[in-house]
């Protein structure tokens, strides 16, 4: 290997020890791309385009993602402005009584969607559904994103046994039949994901709350911490002067903290009274914190009270509209009757109804003016999705220079040159050092299936673990199929969307409005269990 395989290398691992340190990894990210490209071609000023067109690449790669998160946010905004946002979810508490509850219909429901459709058109439909029930019944949105994430991005898309694109990929690598790889996948998906999700509620249970709307409020406003209890709405202190109301800490030993009316005059200090919150302007929110607090306890002013019927219209239309769009993916799946959408045209599909629903809700509401509002709640959407995970580009830039499809055009060369894969030929190059032992063979099959998914793609290191399965497969021993499923189980779920921030983990994480960095650390140990033990079983069993 070249000296700038190995700057790319050291710089993949001292981007796993910083997010291990809890720290953001952009400068080291950036850093390492501009080293990587400059030592490569040998020019300082390419090494410096290449981090303009690292990011550029991986913005391009990620933006369908970042526009589909922006126009659900959309439909939300425009549902909140109705009051249709709370009627919708109300329903949902019936199954949704508790966080416990919560947390596995959630996996549940994401785990059938994702099975039939990939995820991409999956969480979007969560998250404008169901998550707002989850969070309502008192689930962290932390712990609703880890749900989603090992359900959806994790153990439907590991074993896609519906669509087998992933299957397919492995078997022809490895020479064997797609169907013996789906099945032994479908299993050590089942094994890693119900091992991870047990984790993952033991680890976040004790951070649930009981069912309040509150907590939708609270979350809806952008404040993701859990912690603080739910206001209770029986004492209101008044304090003069432009006033917000805030929930008051708890005493000592539990229980529930009171409403506190907070003072923003001139000379507020940082004691009890002197700052807020609620984000964004502070006239603005605190007004609108107030009038909603009091429409909370009077039964006053809120959002849709205006307009009632149609508030109730569209907490109607909208989940009939996306459970309407399920059923036609199931059709076209299933029967002739329609087209089959799957994958990316599923997610514009997905983004075209909320993008009409949209619209839709605005007029309902706005009438004339509609035409500002409905572009207001875009822009807000917009705003959102890139104040979120634009942090991701650059990160996702360094990685997407390791893969032969993109490093060419990142680092400029000519169009036909050879551009080297970094990442891969480092892989290519550990194979010769794996010993003919059954588990040592079937877990080096897995570390590197999951080294190759951290440049974000899920699917483009199955047909390197699928040729080593087929290569190594019958000196050591063990089922080809099987090593191929192992090694498809590294790449999805790595790649695929949990353990690597930069892929389409990012949605999940916009959605449950949650730091995609903090989701991947939580998400990290339940997974890699889950991934040993499938791996020990998969060998026992086969």
């Amino acid at each position: 290997m070249e000296a700038a395989h190995w700057i790319y290398l050291s710089g993949i691992v001292i981007i796993i020890a910083v997010m291990i340190a809890r720290k953001n990894v952009v400068i080291p990210a950036v850093a390492a791309t501009f080293l990587t490209a400059w030592v490569f071609t040998g020019s300082f000023v390419t090494g410096l385009e290449s981090i303009f067109n690292a990011s550029l690449t991986a913005a391009s790669e990620l933006f369908s993602i970042f526009l589909i998160i922006a126009l659900v946010t959309a439909l939300l905004g425009s549902l909140r402005a109705l009051g249709a946002d709370r009627r919708m979810v109300e329903p949902f508490r019936v199954v949704m009584r508790s966080g416990h509850s919560a947390f596995w219909v959630l996996a549940a429901v994401t785990y059938v969607i994702s099975l039939f459709f990939w995820p991409t058109p999956a969480v979007p439909l969560m998250g404008a559904i169901l998550l707002p029930a989850a969070i309502a019944a008192g689930l962290p949105p932390i712990s609703a994103g880890v749900a989603i994430a090992i359900a959806g991005q994790g153990m439907a898309l590991s074993s896609d046994y519906v669509i087998q694109v992933a299957p397919g990929l492995s078997a022809k690598a490895a020479g064997v039949q797609t169907g013996a790889v789906a099945d032994r996948a479908m299993v050590l998906s089942l094994i890693t994901g119900l091992v991870a999700l047990g984790i993952g509620y033991l680890m976040t249970r004790s951070e649930f709350r009981r069912p309040d709307a509150a907590l939708l409020e609270r979350w809806e406003a952008g404040e993701s911490e859990m912690e603080a209890p739910a206001p209770r709405r029986s004492l209101i202190r008044v304090l003069p002067r432009r006033r917000v109301l805030q929930p008051e800490p708890a005493a000592a030993g539990g229980g529930d903290g009171g409403v506190a009316v907070l003072d923003h005059g001139p000379g507020s200090g940082s004691g009890s009274g002197g700052s807020s919150n609620v984000p964004g302007d502070a006239g603005e929110a605190s007004d609108e914190m107030t009038r909603r607090a009091l429409s909370s306890l009077d039964g006053g002013d809120a959002p849709g009270a205006d307009c009632p019927r149609r508030s109730k219209a569209f907490a109607a239309i909208v989940p009939l509209a996306l459970i309407g769009l399920v059923g036609y993916m199931m059709l076209g799946k299933f029967t002739g009757l329609v087209p089959e959408v799957v994958g990316g045209d599923a997610a514009a599909l997905v983004g075209g109804v909320a993008t009409a629903l949209l619209l839709a809700a605005a007029i309902a509401k706005d009438g004339r003016g509609s035409l500002e509002r409905c572009a207001d709640h875009i822009v807000d959407g917009l705003v959102f999705a890139m104040k979120a995970m634009g942090v991701v580009i650059p990160i996702a830039g360094f990685f997407f220079i390791g893969n032969a499809d993109f490093a060419g055009k990142i680092m400029g060369m000519e169009e036909g040159a050879q551009a080297p894969g970094f990442l891969f030929d480092a892989v290519v190059r550990m194979q010769d050092a794996i010993p003919d032992s059954q588990y040592v063979v079937g877990f080096g099959v897995l570390i590197i299936g999951m080294i190759t998914g951290l440049d974000g793609s899920g699917f483009s290191g199955l047909p390197l673990t699928g040729s080593l399965a087929g290569s190594l497969g019958p000196a050591s021993g063990v089922d080809p199929a099987l090593l191929a499923a192992i090694g498809q189980m590294g790449c999805v779920w790595a790649g695929g969307g949990v353990l690597v921030a930069w892929s389409s983990l990012i949605a999940v994480a916009g959605f449950a409005r949650v730091p995609v960095l903090d989701l991947v650390r939580r998400s990290f140990l339940p997974v890699i269990a889950g991934l040993v033990v499938a791996t020990v079983v998969g060998l026992i069993i086969y």
